[in-house]
Order: structure tokens, then sequence, then C-alpha cells
């Protein structure tokens, strides 16, 4: 009986010892702390820090191997190529062609290296005259244009200025998209400033076009391109060169007559030897020298032939005279055909020009003369 007793009484306190330890086994702190709802809480937003955190790294990552593909891309076409606000339509319009075909791997390059700029002078009234050079020696589309700059090396654009006028300007606007052969300088064509726009045209060029020579032609001559790029093709000893049919003259100081110069007392009787306006070419050094200087460093006479060739006896350049550049009429060797008087509105400009175009002389004979033929050396 006592060991029966003592068997029961054992087993009576061993489970009451246990009780008592399980109550006196501390609790964890969060449960001190935190009642359960809360624990599940503070879980909850741990594991949504993990999935930003990972969210977060994963953007990095993306954004740093995104970099890193675009660095090692050709860069990106540049849509508008610009000289403060002047600009060259065809690029801008080949630019956005290749972009919106993604083609953006062929850039186009933002100062091509070419022969020569040939800037043809215009004003917007002279939409007429555009169009008959676009039909005779000036290229008529922007593929054609393009092609052309490729095969002579001449890059050959309308120059013209800005107005006030906004029907003139959206005028010109139509014109620029649909054939895209225009320089736009920083010049105001209201003021008919032929001087400073010639300034303007220049400083544009030069930073437009890495190019051995630049142009200044007017929009009423009849042109050979092909003559012309072998003229400035030649190799010459000086940097500097001015190239045009050389000429003096007196000056004109009656207000009242064409060609008036209100400075000519700082002149004399007589011009100094300048190029006649209707073309002329500077080298590229020549024309450096003009684009990094201030306009306000420069002295503007009335008339942009005298104001050129004054500006000329500033430099050390070479005047080379040639009288291939002023024909009257077309000859084996003519490079530029044009007459005084010149031809004015309201004359038929395209039927002079057509005419000329219909002479084989004019634009069938070959670009260089016959070897056999001693009376076309060259002048």
């Amino acid at each position: 009986m006592p060991q029966h007793h003592h068997s029961i009484g054992c087993d009576f306190v061993d489970d009451d010892d246990e009780h008592l330890k399980k109550k006196r086994r501390p609790q964890s702190k969060a449960s001190v702390f935190l009642p359960s709802n809360a624990l599940g809480l503070s879980r909850r937003i741990l594991v949504l820090i993990l999935v930003l955190a990972a969210a977060c790294l994963f953007v990095g990552v993306a954004g740093i191997a995104f970099s890193a593909s675009v660095l090692r891309r050709p860069p990106r076409i540049a849509t508008v190529f610009r000289c403060g606000s002047s600009q060259d339509a065809l690029r801008a319009f080949r630019s956005k062609s290749l972009a919106a075909g993604g083609r953006e791997e062929e850039v186009v390059a933002p100062r091509p290296k070419v022969l020569a700029v040939v800037g043809v002078y215009t004003g917007f009234s002279a939409v007429n005259r555009r169009a008959a050079l676009r039909s005779i020696w000036f290229p008529s589309d922007p593929d054609a244009l393009s092609r052309f700059d490729q095969a002579t090396g001449l890059a050959l654009r309308f120059v013209i200025g800005q107005t006030k006028d906004s029907r003139n300007m959206t005028a010109l606007k139509k014109e620029i998209d649909t054939h895209h052969d225009f320089i736009l300088v920083d010049a105001d064509e209201d003021n008919l400033n032929l001087p400073h726009k010639t300034l303007e045209f220049f400083k544009a060029a030069f930073k437009l076009f890495d190019a051995e020579f630049y142009v200044k032609a007017d929009d009423d001559i009849y042109l050979r391109p092909d003559r012309l790029a072998t003229l400035l093709g030649k190799d010459r000893a000086h940097r500097f060169s001015y190239i045009g049919c050389m000429k003096k003259g007196p000056v004109i100081t009656d207000p009242k007559m064409k060609w008036y110069e209100s400075s000519g007392k700082l002149i004399g009787n007589e011009y100094f030897l300048h190029a006649d306006g209707p073309i002329y070419a500077l080298s590229a050094d020549t024309v450096a020298f003009l684009a990094n200087a201030r306009n306000d460093s420069l002295r503007f006479f009335n008339n942009e032939d005298v104001t050129i060739g004054s500006w000329m006896l500033a430099i050390n350049v070479n005047h080379e005279d040639n009288k291939a550049l002023c024909e009257p009429i077309c000859s084996p060797t003519s490079i530029a055909v044009w007459s005084n008087p010149r031809c004015l509105d309201p004359c038929n400009l395209k039927h002079k020009l057509m005419k000329l175009h219909n002479i084989s002389m004019c634009s069938n004979s070959s670009t260089l003369p016959p070897e056999d033929e001693d009376d076309y050396d060259e002048r």
C-alpha cells in the first residue's frame, strides 16, 4: 500500500512541477512588448521593404546597363544644324529623314568637308528666279542636291535672311520644305543691307561647312559648276586667296546716282582693286579671319563688293584675277556668264537663262577647253 500510494503521489508531484516550470518560463521579447497582430504587421512591413529594395536594385542595374549601351552606340543625329540663327536646310532634312526611318546609325556630319560652299544670294521676291535656276544649272530636289554635293564637291545653297513679314516667312518655309536648298542667315532682308548679309553668310558657311573655298554668287548668272570646281581645285601657293573679276573704278559720291558711296571721302577718287560682285571666292583661311572678327570691328561701305575688297586689304591675300568668272557670252572657258546692265526685275530672267542654256557652247561644251585651241588658254 505505501509503495502504491507513493507511486501515485510521485506522479502527481511530477505533473505539478512540470506545470509550474511552464508558468515560470520567460516569454520572448516580442510576445512581451508586441501583441500578436502587431507582430504580423511588422513581418508584412519587412517583406514590403525587401520587395521595394529588390525593385530599386533591379532598376539601378537596368539603368547602368542602358547607360553603358548608349555610350557604346554612335552619336545620335542632330535634327537641326545651326550657327546662331543660321541653318543648312538640306542637312536638317536629311537628318530628320534618317531619324524617321530608324537609320540613326547613319550620322550626318555636323560640319562636312567639301571643296566649296556656293552661296547664291536671293530674296523673298525672287521665287521665280530660284525656280528658273532649278530648271537650268541648280539641282532641283534634295536627292539631286545631295548627289551634286558628292559628285562635284560643291555645296550649292540659296542664301536668304529673315523678315518681319509673316506671310513671306510662311511662304519661304513651304519652299524650304519642298526643296531644302537654303542656308538661312542672321540678316534682315527688309533693310537690304547686302554687306551685312555677306558677312553673316561667310560666318555661317564657315561654321556649317569645312570647305576649302567659300563662294558668293548672285541669282542672275549662268554658272558652269563643273568649271568652277576645276578652278577651285587647282593647287595654290597662297593660303589666303581672293578670286574674282578684279576691277577698279571711280568712287560715286553723288547721292542721286546708283552705287553711291556715303563714305567715299575715306577712299578717294578711285576704288582700290576688288572683285566684281556677281561672283567671287575666298579661301578657307581668308574666311576664318572674317568669321572670327567682331561685326563692330569691321568697316562697312554702301556696296557689298567694295566692303569685301576693303577687308581683303587688311589680310595678306593674293588677288587672283580670272575673267572667266565674268564672261558676257559663253565660251569654252567661261565659268560664269552675266552682263551689264544686269538683269533686274521685271526682266524675264528665266527666258534669258534658258536662251543661254540652249546654246551648245554654254551647256554641252566640255569642262576643259580643247588642247589644240590656243586661243582659249587659261587667263
